[in-house]
């Protein structure tokens, strides 16, 4: 009744009190586990040392495992994760690079628990609200601590919609970096077809390992 509730709420345009943060958390999980599919326009902001580098494009998921982002701005490129292999393809220097997906440690985390069974408390520890500023009034901030990621990840932020959708993704790392992905136009569980996810590059295209993280 309460998760009705807030979603009425959220439709009638009514600003709803932030719930206890424990069911927030539990509509979250119980919401994205029920994701098959998922296509967003996305705008990913680097910052380090008062520099930052803003790219944007189309985001496409499918369960089980496989991720595409289609950046259209400042330049094209795609970044491709199969089942087996993970891909960086720039038809401008007609490069692709490529390495197991085994050995793609960091990648693109937190937006990978997007791909499995997503349960938050095991992903973050010490979660509260707040953290920064929600982008969308009415939104709720949740930040952690990831709890495998490495030393290298600092913290973890994640912006929720009033009717449970994640528009925002803030990662902190212990150097001092963060990466914004921003979410709009989210799509779920709409035909996404396989074959989005197959990459065969063309003709006098370079494949080169990809280097490490």
């Amino acid at each position: 009744m309460t998760y009705l509730l807030l979603l009425l709420m959220a439709w009638m345009g009514g600003s709803a009190p932030a719930p206890p943060l424990r069911q927030l958390v539990a509509i979250v999980d119980a919401r994205y586990d029920a994701l098959t599919t998922l296509r967003a326009h996305f705008t990913e902001v680097y910052s380090q040392g008062g520099l930052e580098r803003r790219e944007s494009g189309i985001l496409y998921l499918r369960k089980p495992g496989l991720m595409r982002w289609d950046y259209l701005q400042p330049r094209r490129k795609m970044f491709l994760v199969t089942r087996h292999r993970v891909w960086l393809y720039l038809p401008a220097e007609r490069q692709a690079q490529v390495r197991s997906l085994k050995s793609a440690t960091n990648l693109k985390t937190p937006l990978r628990w997007l791909l499995g069974k997503l349960n938050l408390p095991r992903e973050l520890k010490d979660m509260t609200y707040g953290g920064l500023n929600p982008l969308w009034p009415g939104d709720y901030v949740i930040r952690g601590k990831p709890a495998a990621l490495g030393p290298q990840f600092r913290e973890v932020l994640i912006e929720v919609s009033p009717a449970y959708n994640i528009r925002r993704l803030v990662i902190r790392a212990a150097n001092g970096v963060q990466t914004d992905f921003q979410l709009r136009g989210i799509a779920a569980n709409i035909p996404v077809p396989e074959r989005l996810f197959r990459f065969h590059p063309p003709a006098g295209v370079q494949v080169v390992p990809a280097a490490q993280p």
